[in-house]
C-alpha cells in the first residue's frame, strides 16, 4: 500500500469540519489482481431530495521536483482510480484535492487548466495549515 500523502491527515480533518464521515482510509479500489488504493472515502448525508452523496479524495501534494511529473502521476491515478470506481461504486464521485497555493499557481497555466477539462477532474482545494476545503472544482 502506497503512504500517505503529507496533506492526508489535514484533508481528513477538513472534510470531517465539513460534516463528511470518514467511512474508508484508504479506499480499497482493487480490481481482480491490480492492487489501487485512493487516500480517503467520505460520505455525508445531504437534503433528503438528492439522497447521500459519496465521494473518494486522491490527495496530491505536488511538492516534488517537478509539477509536471507529480501531474502526470496524478491524472493516471485519477484515471485508474475512475476506472475502478466505475465497477465497484458508481455513484461515488472521485475528486483530487490540491493545496491553496498549488491550485493558485501550477494549476492556473493554460495547458493544465485543459488537461482538468479535458479529462473531467474534480477538484478540491484546500488550505493545509488551516485544515479548511476553500472550493470544490467541477
Amino acid at each position: 500500500m502506497a503512504r500517505k500523502d503529507i496533506y492526508h491527515d489535514a484533508v481528513r480533518v477538513a472534510l470531517e469540519k465539513e460534516k463528511w464521515t470518514i467511512t474508508d482510509d484508504p479506499l480499497d479500489l482493487t480490481i481482480g489482481e491490480v492492487e489501487l488504493f485512493a487516500d480517503l472515502g467520505a460520505e455525508r448525508v445531504i437534503a433528503a431530495e438528492r439522497g447521500n452523496e459519496k465521494i473518494a479524495v486522491e490527495i496530491k501534494s505536488f511538492i516534488g521536483q517537478s509539477p509536471v511529473s507529480e501531474f502526470h502521476k496524478a491524472i493516471g491515478q485519477y484515471e485508474n482510480y475512475r476506472l475502478s470506481l466505475e465497477e465497484l461504486d458508481p455513484v461515488r464521485e472521485l475528486w483530487l484535492a490540491v493545496p491553496e497555493e498549488v491550485w493558485n499557481d501550477f494549476f492556473q497555466r493554460p495547458f493544465i487548466q485543459k488537461a482538468i477539462e479535458r479529462y473531467g477532474i474534480q477538484i478540491i482545494v484546500f488550505d493545509p495549515e488551516n485544515e479548511n476545503l476553500e472550493s470544490w472544482i467541477k
